[in-house]
């Protein structure tokens, strides 16, 4: 497999530092809000990349963060009230921060899960690790690379760590005060450019507040990652994934934070996802237009239909998605659906080694899921391939692109095995369900029930049951 790394601007080939075992450390959610469409296509990124380390027999250890303290409200500026967007939705709802965050991190789940993105090894929250930031911190401190401001907060000291710059070209001789994100100009640091790892609390702050060894307050947001992932992965991380957006400052701090800490070069590759636009603009409340994963499915769309709408375009680069694509990208799903379970009842065929070779070549080349899928067209129109192998590349692609291809061929055995009628009656009925029509859904069911079948409803749609 070869990946595109940010920090030596080329693609690269990944070699895990221990055999057979891929470490892989993905930036997770702020948990104040339901991730939105842009969101789900950073978090998929570090999907495809476990899916194809498996098909190439690696194991994949994953990590991802669950932000539920310290990430500041505006994205740019410490709040002169230390409030964080966790404690601002709180207020918002009128609820407790605790709720706030369990609440969209449960969300973030379920979207995860109906995208097919498998779970990782480990979601360590920020709120449950602060004793592996305190411990980082003191050895930064130990170090010479932190210290405490005339303010009482803990910053990192940019200036200790020469090779600061490497992933995002910003160097510290061409940072000025008042940069955006964390290099906001504060009378407690010693170098505009230092950032803040543990922040004094205000008196009036009352959750979300630990005692420390300099006082009650809570963590910077860049600490959390170089804690975690110091701690989950032993170290050493192979692959660290997220949004091209955290590439400066996020990574950046992190980085310098995590190699001073251990004196040794963390993360081995750093690979980033490109921006999001829904109809040609960025998503933004301002402008009405962030569009969550329960809109596309209120829309009537499968959400794996958002899954391949995102697999038409390689990860690094900018995707302009529109309601025109998803909805192609569903009917597209839908009619290769249907012809896999045709292809299902041929006798099985081996693929052609160019093709299997093809196929596999275009996954390992910086997941190229596009050149992937256009060879899947391809093959779906070639006559001289028999349909028992088209069965099983497409069955043997999906194995990356997780777009549950095989679905209806067990669909399709149980409803030959249905009495008259009780096929048609289950498509009315998820055509019911899809318009929320649940009066015509309800007696749909006890007219198949009257047939001798019995349904059940699943956030993956109904299903027949015994």
């Amino acid at each position: 497999m070869r990946l595109y790394d940010s920090r030596t601007r080329a693609v690269e080939t990944i070699k895990p530092r221990r055999s057979g075992l891929l470490a892989m450390y993905c930036c997770g959610p702020t948990v104040y809000r339901d991730a939105h469409v842009g969101n789900l296509r950073t978090f998929l990124l570090g999907d495809l990349v476990a899916r194809v380390a498996a098909t190439e027999r690696l194991s994949v250890q994953t990590v991802q963060n669950i932000t539920d303290v310290g990430h500041m409200v505006q994205d740019a500026d410490i709040d002169p009230t230390g409030e964080d967007k966790v404690l601002a939705q709180a207020r918002r709802e009128g609820r407790s921060a605790l709720d706030i965050a369990r609440h969209y991190e449960a969300g973030f789940h379920r979207d995860l899960d109906r995208l097919g993105i498998r779970p990782a090894m480990a979601y360590p929250r920020a709120s449950d690790s602060i004793g592996l930031m305190h411990e980082l911190i003191e050895v930064l401190m130990a170090a010479g690379h932190a210290y405490v401001g005339t303010t009482g907060a803990v910053f990192f000291d940019a200036r200790s760590f020469p090779d600061y710059g490497a992933i995002s070209g910003n160097r510290l001789d061409s940072l000025k005060p008042g940069h955006r994100f964390e290099h906001e100009i504060d009378a407690g640091k010693r170098f505009h450019a230092d950032w803040a790892l543990w922040k004094f609390a205000d008196p009036a702050r009352r959750e979300m507040v630990w005692d420390s060894p300099w006082g009650p307050g809570f963590p910077g947001w860049h600490i959390e990652c170089s804690a975690m992932s110091i701690h989950y992965l032993d170290r050493f991380v192979d692959v660290h994934v997220g949004g091209i957006d955290l590439r400066f400052p996020h990574h950046e701090n992190e980085r310098a934070q995590s190699e001073a800490a251990t004196g040794h070069q963390v993360v081995r590759h750093w690979v980033h996802g490109e921006h999001l636009l829904f109809e040609g603009r960025k998503m933004a409340k301002s402008t009405g237009n962030v569009i969550l994963l329960d809109g596309i499915v209120d829309a009537g769309h499968d959400p794996l239909a958002l899954r391949l709408a995102f697999l038409e375009h390689r990860y690094r680069a900018q995707l302009n998605l529109t309601w025109a694509t998803i909805g192609a990208a569903d009917r597209m799903l839908t009619r290769w659906r249907a012809a896999v379970a045709g292809w299902a009842e041929s006798p099985s065929r081996p693929v052609p080694a160019e093709l299997r070779a093809e196929l596999a070549e275009r996954f390992a080349d910086d997941l190229d899921t596009a050149g992937a899928l256009r060879l899947l067209r391809q093959v779906e129109k070639d006559t001289a391939i028999e349909p028992g192998a088209k069965f099983e590349l497409f069955a043997a692609a999906d194995h990356v692109l997780g777009l549950d291809m095989t679905r209806d061929v067990g669909k399709a055995r149980a409803e030959a095995r249905l009495p008259d009628g009780a096929a048609d009656l289950l498509d009315r009925r998820t055509a019911a369900r899809a318009a929320k029509d649940w009066t015509s859904a309800d007696q749909l069911r006890d007219e198949l029930a009257k047939l001798g079948v019995a349904v059940v409803d699943t956030p993956q749609g109904q299903q027949v049951v015994g």
